[in-house]
């Protein structure tokens, strides 16, 4: 799933956390319904200032928009795992499996 698709899907699932219509989410990050219906559709590009007003009017972290792993398949997770294992130093890699044993038990 492309990036733009999965920043709407997480605006969507803030917003109906938040028990927001998309009206009333519009109107507090002062732009139109219609434009957020096609970011939440992921047909919209929003730019940065956008991003900070949905921030702002959903009172998440911007980083919170961005925090769709749950979206993603476990195809891509492994595949994102597998990246950041092959890029580990012999250290770093010892400390992960720590971490991986600790989360696993």
């Amino acid at each position: 799933m492309d990036e733009k698709r999965l920043i709407g899907l997480r605006i969507k699932e803030i917003r109906k956390i938040r028990g927001l219509s998309q009206e009333e989410l519009a109107e507090k990050a002062e732009t139109s319904a219609n434009y957020l219906s096609r970011m939440e559709r992921g047909t919209e590009n929003p730019t940065l200032d956008m991003l900070i007003k949905l921030a702002h009017a959903l009172e998440v972290e911007i980083w919170e928009i961005f925090d769709f792993g749950h979206e993603v398949s476990l195809k891509e997770i492994r595949k994102t795992v597998n990246r950041f294992l092959r890029e580990l130093n012999d250290e770093k890699l010892r400390m992960a499996v720590k971490l991986l044993r600790t989360v696993a038990h």
